[in-house]
């Protein structure tokens, strides 16, 4: 989670910076909107986002203010909720998640928006190499780092024949996952590996998952995306050790 804390605050910099020249002979305010899709559920990515803004010398209450809106877990509220925040002339919003990216993009044109999301299958932008518009961030769930995944397990061990690959039903969306997976079986005919796909739809399926690996001789793993993954990857680590040493 640090990388997309670290992501979301140093674009923040850059988007930000020109605010912090001003405020030496003005005093501006920098202001920033924040709408997630359900804020209590993550509050320990909240807290690192306002350590590393006060790293960088954005303090809470003295130049900065921060709107806070949460969905609490209903994405229908989420253009009501980015349309509070233009009307408040915030100079940036930070929407860590696709959901919420996708409703700030509606709500403005002009305005920076910082996140975290799959940019280019969800229509945020038009490529990772041109993205234009008023996006920006870090690309986590995108279907085009899977291939890449592959290729960087293929040269850390060359002699893998069969990879199995994690993946979470409804863990990103249909058309995502559709995406996730047809990017992965192409990557590995290309490499001249044999994929296993093996579905968990949450921790209570991983031992179960993990067997069938065993059991189909995987030599080696790939994990897609999946907020669900992230969250357990110190499980998912202690697992595939586990089966190595088996």
């Amino acid at each position: 989670m640090r990388l997309i804390e670290l992501a979301i605050v140093f674009v923040l910099n850059l988007t930000l910076a020109p605010l912090a020249l001003e405020a030496q002979p003005t005093a501006k305010i920098a202001r920033i909107g924040y709408l997630a899709i359900d804020q209590a559920a993550s509050p320990h990515l909240r807290e690192a986002f306002l350590q590393e803004l006060r790293d960088l010398g954005y303090i809470e209450g003295r130049n900065l203010v921060i709107e806070y809106r949460s969905a609490e877990g209903k994405s229908e509220q989420l253009p009501a909720l980015a349309a509070e925040l233009v009307a408040l002339k915030v100079d940036v919003i930070v929407a860590p998640s696709t959901v919420a990216a996708q409703a700030a993009k509606q709500a403005t044109r002009t305005l920076p928006i910082v996140s975290v999301a799959i940019p280019v299958t969800s229509g945020l932008v038009t490529s990772l190499a041109r993205p234009g518009g008023n996006v920006t961030g870090l690309s986590f769930f995108s279907p085009e780092l899977v291939g890449k995944c592959l290729e960087q397990l293929k040269l850390a061990v060359p002699a893998v024949s069969r990879v199995a690959a994690l993946w979470q039903p409804g863990g990103q969306g249909e058309p995502t996952e559709k995406e996730m997976l047809k990017a992965a079986e192409v990557a590995a005919r290309a490499l001249g590996v044999r994929l296993q796909f093996v579905e968990a739809r949450g921790p209570e399926n991983f031992d179960r998952a993990f067997s069938e690996m065993t059991r189909a001789r995987a030599g080696a793993l790939t994990v897609l995306p999946s907020n669900m993954f992230i969250s357990e990857r110190r499980r998912l680590v202690d697992l595939a050790g586990a089966c190595q040493q088996e």
